[in-house]
């Protein structure tokens, strides 16, 4: 392993924003960022969910050179990480995508107008436009039927745990499925249109509840069970096939 680049390096100092570092892993430029965190006792390590590079969480007063020493000992795990990523799935006629937890076939059109079109019972999505377009209609469509899905959810969540949300917004969020501000704004990712509904769901609950208690606390916990109660069953779906969500590029 190779160190080729260092963006940032601020030694034995507490990190408020993340380090990245390029390195070469397996003959693979890959980033690797470097985050401290409170809590953390030990350093860990795991492959970012769009499978381009690496995430470290290192102590608060861990050192940069303990971190470095730590991935280079990783070396053989980070090869392996690489090695069984999912691979990237492109646009094109003929592929297949998860939407909602199915597998869907793309079928391209032709046409240079219309809409995209769900057939869900036969599991085809029909794309229209030339080749270069397909990518964002269907991308477009996508997001849309993820922000309609979470407002839902988000919606209903909201009426059941006595709680209001200012604005919902749908981004291609790399670290977070869902994040809730202070100032009563959701942000959610829209790969979760991609999973089961049941997960989507959980994730909107994870976020709402946040409007009531800004913390994992054990009341932030019994407020999204009492209203999710297939919580656990969704968090081990991410844990095991969240970075499949990324897979679409």
């Amino acid at each position: 392993m190779r160190l080729l680049r260092a963006f940032t390096d601020r030694k034995k100092s507490p990190l408020p924003q993340p380090v990245s570092e390029m390195l070469l892993v397996a003959g693979e430029e890959v980033n690797l960022t470097y985050k401290k965190h409170a809590s953390a006792r030990r350093f860990t390590l795991r492959l970012s969910r769009d499978g381009t590079g690496f995430v470290m969480t290192m102590p608060r007063r861990a050192s940069m050179m303990d971190a470095r020493a730590f991935a280079t000992k990783s070396q053989a795990w980070m090869e392996r990480a690489l090695s069984r990523r999912v691979k990237a799935l492109e646009v094109v006629d003929g592929a297949v995508i998860m939407f909602r937890g199915v597998e869907h076939r793309i079928v391209a059109t032709g046409k240079v107008r219309g809409h995209v079109v769900l057939d869900a019972e036969a599991k085809l999505i029909h794309v229209p436009g030339a080749a270069g377009h397909m990518r964002r209609r269907l991308l477009d469509w996508l997001k849309a039927e993820a922000a309609h899905d979470l407002d839902v959810a988000s919606t209903r969540y909201a009426m059941a745990m006595g709680a209001s949300f200012r604005k919902l917004n749908v981004r291609d969020q790399k670290s977070r499925w869902g994040s809730c501000s202070t100032d009563g704004v959701l942000n959610y990712s829209w790969r979760l249109i991609l999973a089961p509904a049941f997960v989507l769901d959980y994730v909107a609950a994870h976020e709402v509840a946040h409007l009531r208690e800004m913390n994992h606390s054990i009341r932030f916990w019994r407020l999204v069970l009492t209203h999710c109660p297939d919580s656990h069953n969704a968090k081990v779906w991410l844990k095991h096939y969240g970075n499949r969500l990324h897979a679409l590029r």
